[in-house]
């Protein structure tokens, strides 16, 4: 699948007015992001793909958990229980 804001999924966004849809288009040109305006004034406005680009998910990042019976994470060579969980 291709990266949004990309010509091949480009983002979309629906707008009330014309106005909003230059400030819209000028906000992705500026940042060389593709998308598709739609102006529709008796639907609500939508830019949730516009606001997921300026605003990208953070990555998830697994925490490390550490048994009591591990070795120690400070090279000690000691049981976790026995060094640094005390």
């Amino acid at each position: 699948m291709a990266k949004l804001g990309t010509s091949g999924n480009p983002a979309i966004a629906r707008v009330q007015t014309m106005d909003r849809a230059t400030e819209i288009m000028v906000l992705c040109d500026k940042n060389n992001w593709k998308v598709t305006v739609g102006i529709e004034p008796d639907k609500p406005e939508d830019i949730s793909d516009v606001e997921r680009l300026l605003n990208p998910p953070k990555p998830m990042v697994k925490t490390i958990t550490i048994g009591r019976n591990d070795p120690c994470i400070c090279g000690s060579g000691k049981k976790y229980k026995q060094c640094c969980l005390k």
